[in-house]
């Protein structure tokens, strides 16, 4: 089994505008279409079984539109959302407590995109509020190629962050981009062990060897297969990751088992026989 932990779709009335906007923003060409019907067709094109929708809000006003529509399509066609939240959202506790009454298994955060510093006030009480609803964050981390000239969430954030909810986050924080989107040298200095998850999405490709030191230091059980797509290829990082040649049992944690504790433990998860 293989599930991608990373992936975005658009709305079929805005996907183009969106992706062409995102593509002259961060100059970077997308793989699909970027709707969940292409998301879907990429899954059967390239063998995964399951597929995790992150939404971002970028705007207070659409958390309540874009957390309705990811519990509609939360579990259907093997795609599970996550829900979003907006650091400048007033209801922060309603918003969490709305999201886990629908059996989402948790939040999607983006410094960048949210302008936000990852170890800023509002981030922390979103994320310790997330935690105690036994919600899992999932965070953009690292450089935003569409934001090169500042870095909203660098490792030095990330140990702030957790070293201010210690005894409150531990194993519920989801790094994306192994721990930094093109900063792997810093993560490997100060990331490595830290009770964190991270996931593959957007840079197996960019430096294979540093992402296999990352994830055999790190420690396979804490690491999360996933694509960014539509941005990159699911079918090319299945390949890149069979690559590494981790041995069976650590492939298997990577592209299934690890997901599966994270989404096993919600009711819609279970109901869609995810095993």
């Amino acid at each position: 089994m293989i599930i991608d932990f990373h992936t975005h779709t658009f709305p079929n009335a805005i996907a183009a505008k969106t992706i062409a906007y995102l593509t002259e923003k961060g100059g970077i060409q997308p793989y699909r279409a970027g709707t969940l019907s292409s998301l879907i067709e990429t899954m059967r094109d390239s063998g995964v079984d399951y597929s995790v929708v992150l939404p971002v809000v970028t705007n207070p006003k659409q958390e309540p539109t874009i957390n309705r529509v990811s519990a509609e399509n939360n579990g259907k066609n093997h795609v599970f959302f996550a829900g979003g939240i907006h650091p400048d959202c007033e209801n922060v506790e309603d918003v969490l407590d709305t999201i886990k009454a629908n059996g989402l298994f948790g939040i999607k955060l983006h410094p960048d995109y949210q302008g936000v510093h990852f170890d800023d006030p509002r981030y922390v009480r979103i994320m310790r509020e997330a935690a105690r609803r036994d919600l899992y964050i999932v965070t953009h981390a690292g450089f935003d190629v569409a934001f090169r000239d500042h870095v909203h969430c660098t490792p030095a954030m990330i140990l702030n962050v957790l070293k201010e909810l210690k005894g409150v986050i531990e194993d519920k924080l989801i790094l994306a981009h192994l721990g930094g989107y093109d900063m792997p040298d810093a993560v490997l200095q100060q990331l490595i062990g830290a009770p964190v998850w991270m996931d593959t999405a957007a840079v197996l490709r960019l430096y294979p060897e540093k992402c296999r030191e990352i994830i055999l230091r790190h420690g396979t059980d804490k690491i999360l297969f996933a694509s960014d797509s539509p941005w990159d290829s699911q079918k090319d990082y299945v390949d890149i990751l069979k690559s590494f040649h981790l041995g069976r049992d650590a492939e298997e944690q990577i592209f299934h088992r690890n997901a599966e504790r994270i989404l096993g433990q919600h009711r819609t998860i279970q109901s869609a026989r995810l095993a």
